[in-house]
């Protein structure tokens, strides 16, 4: 099969079909590493828990957006 006619049918498929051909396409290309992930879990962890605390204060994405849009265009 060439590769034309694989995308072709991968681009038939519904789109939740399509979205898992695209996640196993990607973590062929960068296996998830569990260390990494653990890692990952503890940071989002501690940083919910400092935003349910009132230890930080969430910053609106829009404006954080803006200030870094700022930054690069001046």
């Amino acid at each position: 099969m060439k590769t034309a006619d694989l995308v072709a049918e991968a681009i038939s498929l519904p789109v939740e079909e399509r979205a898992r051909v695209v996640d196993s396409i990607l973590q062929s290309l960068n296996p998830p590493d569990k260390n990494i992930d653990t890692k990952w879990a503890e940071v989002a962890r501690r940083r919910l828990e400092e935003l349910r605390t009132g230890k930080v204060q969430a910053v609106p994405g829009d404006e954080v957006f803006q200030k870094v849009w700022n930054r690069f265009s001046a």
